[in-house]
């Protein structure tokens, strides 16, 4: 069941990647549409625990700075350039760059940790930023000229989400990780209504499978995700369940190819490959390194024992 949750959260959000390039070819922008993504989230998750658990909206006072910093650069930034790659580039393509994020976590745990790189650590590196350079098409001039703005924010949606995850471990210490989703949601939603006209996006003249679309991204493609992936995670550990979730951008390609004929030529399907390929290794080797100690400390154990 862990890994259906999770396979079933990375196809949500696949067919939200999707749908929002629906959306975008329709004529929403990238602004109008994460002001809605985020305010219909925050909304609707505010709503739910108000009525399931009022004590998971509980947080000390000392945290607000926290909240309003991690709310505004994590959730809110990595939101907005996750879309607006998605805008200018290929769905898949978009996703995939945002996957160069295990890499940028392993370099901040080099640079402020001092953490040493391993081999396989290296190898994927290097796997995952050649793996990106094929994906966005890089090898073609012609199209890095029409979308680096695309691939620019793509690679800052990495960065951005790179950023949430190393900085939301803190939160996760001291709450409820819905509390932590809420109240990044929540700075999030008060950003993109403070940069974008308060609530303006939501008084365009839509029409019903445009709405449809925006309230599947806002909810199924936000809130339920979160719900399935945290709930796979309890049942298959953080290690497998992200590995698992590297189903997201094949999907993606997928749906894209079926629905928006969109076509990653192949020289960007073997880069989308080599990115996957560079997270499976990361994860594998992190999860080795967090039963290396017990398993050392058994061997030494059974040693003594026989000693």
């Amino acid at each position: 069941m862990g890994y259906f949750y999770v396979i079933f959260a990375a196809v949500l959000w696949a067919v939200s990647g999707s749908s929002a390039k629906f959306l975008f070819n329709s004529g929403v922008t990238p602004f109008q549409l994460v002001q809605l993504r985020i305010t219909i989230a925050a909304v609707s998750l505010f709503l739910w625990l108000l009525l399931r658990n009022p004590s998971l909206l509980k947080i000390d006072r000392k945290d607000i700075l926290y909240f309003a910093v991690f709310g505004t650069l994590g959730m809110g930034a990595c939101q907005f350039t996750y879309l607006f790659a998605i805008s200018k580039i290929n769905v898949a393509a978009a996703i995939l760059l945002q996957y160069m994020a295990p890499s940028f976590i392993a370099m901040h745990a080099v640079v402020f940790a001092r953490d040493k790189l391993s081999l396989q650590t290296i190898i994927a590196l290097l796997g995952a930023t050649f793996g990106c350079y094929l994906v966005v098409g890089a090898y073609s001039l012609d199209v890095l000229a029409m979308n680096l703005a695309g691939i620019v924010s793509g690679i800052l949606s990495a960065i951005t989400f790179a950023w949430y995850s190393i900085h939301g471990e803190y939160g996760m210490r001291r709450y409820n990780p819905w509390t932590v989703i809420f109240y990044a949601m929540l700075f999030a939603a008060l950003l993109w209504n403070i940069l974008h006209r308060p609530l303006e996006a939501f008084f365009h003249p839509y029409n019903v499978v445009q709405w449809g679309w925006i309230m599947y991204i806002g909810i199924l493609g936000t809130l339920v995700p979160f719900g399935l992936y945290l709930e796979g995670v309890n049942l298959i550990r953080s290690t497998r369940a992200s590995i698992t979730a590297t189903l997201e951008p094949i999907t993606a390609g997928v749906i894209s190819f079926i629905f928006l004929n969109e076509i990653l030529e192949p020289l960007q399907v073997t880069g989308g490959v080599l990115v996957i390929a560079s997270i499976i290794i990361l994860q594998i080797k992190q999860e080795y390194d967090e039963k290396a100690p017990a398993l050392i400390r058994s061997q030494n154990k059974s040693k003594n024992q026989t000693g």
